[in-house]
């Protein structure tokens, strides 16, 4: 697919958030860390202003010009870049155009963020063959736009974030409205990250994420004339939630704010307990979360709640917890390094027999953030 001329490497990395769950978007913290794995994309660059889209992963090759980018159902997969070619034709990018090849070596739908991944990918390729300076953390705000306005999910800014912005053995403690962000050193000592998928895909615009979305928007603007401090959801403390609940009329919106208070709360309590060293209480807090996006959420669904027992039964896991949007999806859990064998064993045995689906396992190494990936690489 490649015309004549060099060809150039890049690499943006899938996220696992460890604790903090649809927080994002509420204005509130998160705590993801870039994965090892992710999306790999080779650029030759063009001189016509047209893009060649192909994947390993899908047969449909997608051809754009820089002046007519549109969305298409059709086009699938090939939305994502578009969307960011979009984001670089309203900055103004002279745009060139170029035959791009994507791989992915992530489980698609599996939570991780796969569509980020491929946005900041096609998002540092396009800067690299730009003029000019393109911060990573522009290109990750145009890689969320992409998201919000060009595919129609209202995403927060943690998954492009944490692929753009990704430190290698470090989580990311992000305050999603000011981007405020601190590294916090994984040091989980004789404990692994486990990443489990149910064997279910999900698809975010096809879920109810976005009706989730709106139940916050729909409670928040109910509670706010007790709270006209708080500008965003994310802002109000429990203590505030505690005293001024009943404001929210509908019980439904009730349980969905007192997910996010409570779930900011144990983002900074997580943070807090990793860098003292309290692994077991950071794992106390990964159950605490799933149980708060089963019961008041109600985004995890049979296969993750499953996984999740599963996990919690077994005496050499101390943490465990759905990531990512959830109806399908992933696990993420903190497994004692002795013990990984026997997790997995007894982990597939349980949710075999309950969901006649076996379980896929992935360790989780953490990884850089989004780059082109040159020969000293």
């Amino acid at each position: 697919m490649f015309g004549p001329g060099p060809t150039r490497l890049f690499f943006a990395p899938g996220r696992v958030n460890l604790i903090g769950e649809h927080t994002d978007y509420t204005g509130g913290y998160v705590f993801p860390a870039a994965l090892s794995f992710g999306t790999w994309a080779v650029v030759c660059p063009r001189r016509d202003g047209v893009y060649s889209l192909a994947s390993t992963g899908f047969p449909e090759r997608v051809v754009c010009r820089r002046d007519g980018i549109r969305y298409r159902q059709e086009d699938g997969w090939a939305n994502y870049p578009k969307g960011v070619i979009r984001q670089f034709a309203e900055k103004g990018a002279t745009l060139k155009g170029a035959d791009i090849l994507f791989h992915g070596d992530m489980p698609r739908g599996a939570g991780l963020s796969s569509s980020a991944s491929i946005e900041l990918a096609t998002a540092v390729a396009l800067a690299a063959l730009e003029e000019g300076e393109w911060p990573m953390l522009d290109l990750v705000r145009m890689a969320q736009r992409a998201e919000n306005e060009f595919i129609g999910v209202q995403s927060g800014i943690m998954d492009q974030f944490s692929s753009g912005m990704g430190k290698a053995d470090h989580a990311i403690l992000l305050n999603c409205r000011t981007l405020a962000y601190r590294y916090v050193p994984l040091e989980l000592k004789n404990f692994r990250l486990v990443i489990v998928h149910t064997n279910k895909t999900r698809t975010l615009t096809d879920s109810k994420y976005n009706e989730r979305h709106r139940e916050c928007l729909e409670g928040f603007r109910q509670l706010r004339h007790r709270l006209p401090f708080a500008g965003v959801l994310g802002e109000v403390k429990v203590e505030d939630w505690v005293s001024h609940r009943n404001a929210v009329e509908s019980g439904l919106h009730r349980k969905r704010l007192k997910h996010v208070v409570t779930e900011n709360r144990r983002v900074v309590d997580s943070a807090a307990a990793l860098e003292s060293g309290d692994l077991f209480r950071f794992g106390e807090l990964m159950k605490e979360s799933h149980r708060s996006l089963r019961d008041d959420y109600e985004v995890t669904g049979p296969e993750l709640d499953v996984l999740f027992e599963a996990a919690s039964s077994f005496d050499g896991c101390i943490g465990a917890r759905m990531t990512g949007a959830g109806f399908g999806g992933c696990t993420v859990n903190l497994v004692h390094r002795d013990r990984l064998r026997g997790f997995r064993e007894h982990v597939t045995e349980r949710y075999s027999e309950r969901t006649g689906r076996n379980p896929l396992f992935y360790p989780a190494e953490i990884g850089e953030g989004a780059r082109e990936i040159t020969e000293e690489e």
